[in-house]
């Protein structure tokens, strides 16, 4: 199974807790079911820095009431590698995006763009699958973590990715310059602004989430694939006729 575990996933030494809301989206929404958040990284480094922000970023997840899921690309085949896409991880992948609630991508940025690994996943994610969207109408987070100075190449184009996915991306973002003086030898983030952010981002994607979970069929539903489809509009069961209708 193509999942990575997440290392104590209690244990948030970065955070204070005197100013965190451990629910967050308290009063936008249903908060039960919890909100299900699938996180995407993009190197497949042993001491990978942009794994190593989805793990915080799941932790806090987990705090604020989430469940999560960190897939592991290192068994992804090249696009068209495999015949009509057979393969575990592939499945597995497609899977874990129709579970999901809402997403994390988190790329590093190599020749200020996003990785290879980055882009292989989300490359292997269909617009639609069988009468099913794996990504459509989802809320989408995106960080990226560099090795210079910082930059928002890699969050700029994942934001463009997200939006030909037809997600909803969120309006806060990650940028963690110099991660190699971002994380102690444990692999946990330090204390700093950039954790900080993390903490933000985490934040408005529940909130995002919960307020836009009761409305994710209305988000899909398109005039042209209802032509398509040749499924007309009935009037009679149409909310939003019935709330024009003249009295």
């Amino acid at each position: 199974m193509p999942l990575r575990d997440l290392p104590d996933p209690g244990n948030l030494p970065a955070l204070d807790s005197a100013y965190a809301r451990q629910r967050p989206a308290l009063g936008l929404g249903a908060l039960d079911p919890a909100p299900r958040i699938l996180l995407l990284y993009g190197s497949l480094r042993e001491r990978s820095y942009s794994r190593l922000c989805v793990e915080e970023a799941a932790r806090l997840l987990r705090f604020f009431g989430c469940e999560t899921r960190i897939f592991d690309p290192s068994t992804l085949p090249l696009p068209d590698q495999v015949k009509g896409d057979d393969h575990p991880a592939v499945h597995e992948l497609r899977e874990l995006s129709l579970w999901s609630e809402g997403q994390v991508w988190c790329s590093p940025e190599r020749h200020g763009q996003v990785s290879g690994i980055m882009k292989l996943q989300v490359d292997h994610l269909p617009l639609s699958m069988g009468g099913m969207r794996p990504t459509q109408g989802r809320t989408l987070a995106v960080m990226q973590v560099s090795a210079g100075s910082q930059s928002f190449n890699s969050v700029n184009t994942l934001r463009v990715l997200g939006r030909w996915m037809r997600m909803v991306t969120i309006p806060n973002q990650s940028s963690v310059a110099k991660a190699f003086d971002e994380f102690d030898d444990a692999g946990r983030m330090k204390p700093s602004s950039y954790y900080d952010r993390i903490v933000d981002v985490m934040e408005e994607l529940v909130r995002f989430t919960v307020l836009l979970r009761p409305h994710t069929g209305q988000l899909v539903d398109r005039y042209s694939e209802r032509k398509e489809a040749g499924v007309p509009v009935v009037p009679a069961t149409d909310l939003a006729s019935i709330a024009i209708a003249p009295q």
